[in-house]
């Protein structure tokens, strides 16, 4: 005996087929997948009561692992060796022209670790040049770090009206300012011969920017909060960027608190290819994890 009567619909034509499925047969099945509803609804209340998430993103979230001594300020310090790393993706920007679809840079790995009073990341990436000078028709390699300035994620790339983003901007000329100023030093203490050079003194390789929207880029009046240490070697340029987690300026200072998670994303140059400005490889918004001090 029929009891149900299912319809399939065509774009050539509409038919129907009798079936034979009992009620009982229905109504267990219904029986059934209410129970198995239910099942499921109120797991998810007894996890969620408990802070466990049903789905996670942890695969896609940058770790801070504590450490209870002093952070390395070198990139090749062997600390770092012993920091689980994660690889991001990095595709062209292609928000704002001039769009830049096309970056050489695919990949950036990233490291970082805090000891409740300063936090340090360690980033690397393939390049097979090294462009640590900046002068008419060349450019400069550099990477940078995007924390909003805020509880809500501003725009990834320069930030928005309102939503301001802190960017921490290393800059591979800026490193060999640095360097040089560093050897001449060395040189003059050991009674070197020193030639005639005017180096740039510069208060960190890493400048420290605030953005609220493309063409709104402001270099914060006080630098040399965030340092930076970096080497190029065989091909991968290997970056350090730290700062104290205690923020000087409450407005104009990403907030960065041990238990937090909050977002972060990153920029990559590569001068060979005449990347500058907006013309760069990007990763939008990251989960950052702070491990709590125990």
């Amino acid at each position: 005996m029929c009891l149900t009567t299912v319809l399939w619909y065509s774009e050539l034509d509409v038919f129907s087929e009798y079936c034979t499925v009992p009620i009982t047969s229905i109504g267990s099945s219904r029986y059934h997948l209410v129970g198995f509803l239910s099942v499921l609804i109120v797991l998810a209340s007894v996890l969620g009561a408990f802070g466990i998430p049903l789905v996670s993103s942890e695969g896609m979230a940058i770790r801070s692992y504590v450490v209870h001594e002093d952070l390395p300020n070198a990139a090749d310090d062997a600390a770092w060796q012993t920091v689980p790393s994660i690889t991001i993706p990095l595709s062209g920007q292609v928000i704002t022209r001039p769009v830049w679809p096309e970056p050489t840079v695919r990949a950036l790995t990233v490291r970082s670790i805090h000891n409740g009073t300063d936090i340090a990341f360690l980033l690397e990436w393939q390049d097979n040049t090294k462009n640590d000078r900046l002068t008419p028709g060349t450019f400069r390699d550099g990477v940078a770090i995007g924390l909003p300035l805020g509880d809500a994620p501003a725009f990834f790339c320069m930030g928005q009206l309102d939503h301001y983003i802190n960017i921490w901007h290393w800059k591979a000329d800026w490193q060999s300012d640095i360097d040089r100023r560093a050897a001449r030093t060395s040189d003059k203490k050991e009674g070197g011969v020193r030639t005639f050079e005017v180096i740039p003194r510069r208060a960190s390789s890493v400048e420290d920017l605030i953005g609220g929207g493309f063409s709104t880029l402001t270099t914060k009046e006080k630098q040399g909060r965030v340092q930076g240490h970096a080497f190029w070697k065989d091909g991968v340029w290997h970056v350090v960027m730290r700062r104290p987690l205690q923020s000087e300026e409450q407005e104009n200072e990403a907030k960065l608190v041990p238990g937090r998670v909050q977002a972060i994303s990153f920029s990559v140059w590569n001068g060979e290819n005449k990347e500058r400005n907006g013309q760069k490889a990007v990763a939008p918004w990251f989960h950052l994890r702070l491990d709590p001090m125990t």
